[in-house]
């Protein structure tokens, strides 16, 4: 079993506790924490940006990876939403299974 963090950027904490109940409510990611203020510089349209933001982290096993993806492009309100999945490599085997168990049951 692979196991998974996503990082997804939010603009406010509003919808990022809402895209966390919508992905936990659907065992689609056994927890979200919710990392406030981080301040995001990027390039949109040719320009340099720059936003304060939220910050989710996505803790989910592999089969529901592709589900995440789609779900986030679904309801989040950017029109290019950030997600990306990184792989664990290393965990506490108790916390792992307590993660399959909250997203495959």
């Amino acid at each position: 079993m692979n196991y998974f963090i996503f990082l997804v950027t939010v603009p406010n904490i509003e919808e990022g506790q809402k895209i966390s109940k919508i992905l936990v409510e659907h065992k689609l990611a056994a927890c979200v924490n919710i990392i406030q203020n981080v301040f995001s510089i990027y390039r949109w349209k040719g320009k340099i940006e720059e936003a304060n933001e939220h910050l989710l982290l996505i803790k989910t096993t592999e089969n529901k990876a592709d589900l995440i993806i789609q779900k986030i492009s679904e309801i989040h309100s950017y029109a290019v939403p950030e997600c990306i999945g990184i792989k664990l490599e290393k965990g506490s085997e108790k916390y792992l299974k307590w993660i399959k168990e909250a997203v495959e049951k």
